[in-house]
């Protein structure tokens, strides 16, 4: 039986620019001047936030093709559902959180600032379309960030998806991607890691998995980072 929170589908949960910065160590003042990728971005702030700041931020995620106010019911949706759901969950430490509540109100923090500034920014700031395929150049970014989708959703994507995603991932990144949490629901390291440093179709990259001082879903403290060689 399964102990960690358990979805059906890939879920809009919202996560602010703070809480980027500590999933994948960021400096932001260091980022000025780069082009930054976010896969799966879905009602995240983190674009609209590092925007604001002079940051050069595109998000990619399937549901910019819909109007604000349809992403805003299926998130608010979304987030009943899960903060429901994951209160008594045993795979969480709420350290930073504290409670549901305070999570809730991160979460909501972050798809209101994301509908605020996808109404201006479709289109432009928020480009649509569905990984394994990525509508950009060779090389266009400087880094890409991908969190909560590839390793978390183990059960819903399947080895060939990590796989394939990965690799356009890296041809559209010039630098390094970074990929947060290396973890299942179920806090659990994620099976295809291994698989994936292997895979000789991806010999020509580096991967090192780097601790950070932030943990809510259990053994959630390291993101991937890969490159090339």
């Amino acid at each position: 039986m399964k102990r960690g929170l358990v979805l059906d589908k890939v879920v809009l949960l919202g996560r602010t620019l703070e809480e980027y910065r500590r999933y994948f160590a960021l400096d932001i003042a260091n980022l000025r001047g780069q082009a930054i990728l976010d896969v799966a971005s879905g009602v995240s702030s983190f674009c609209a936030e590092a925007n604001e700041l002079g940051l050069n931020v595109t998000a990619f995620d399937s549901i910019y093709t819909l109007a604000a106010e349809e992403i805003g019911r299926r998130c608010k949706a979304d987030l009943d559902q899960v903060s429901h759901a994951i209160g008594d969950l045993e795979t969480y430490r709420w350290d930073f959180y504290q409670s549901t509540e305070s999570l809730r109100q991160f979460r909501e923090r972050a798809y209101r600032a994301f509908l605020e500034d996808y109404r201006t920014g479709q289109g432009t700031r928020y480009l649509p379309g569905n990984l394994p395929r990525l509508p950009f150049g060779d090389g266009q970014f400087d880094l890409t960030l991908v969190s909560y989708l590839l390793f978390v959703y183990e059960d819903q994507l399947d080895y060939e998806f990590h796989k394939r995603s990965l690799l356009e991932i890296l041809r559209v990144t010039r630098g390094e991607a970074r990929l947060y949490p290396v973890v299942t629901f179920e806090a659990r390291r994620c099976r295809y890691l291994d698989q994936l440093k292997a895979d000789e179709d991806l010999s020509r990259f580096g991967f090192e998995e780097v601790r950070t001082d932030f943990e809510f879903l259990l053994n959630s403290n390291y993101y991937l980072r890969v490159f090339r060689r």
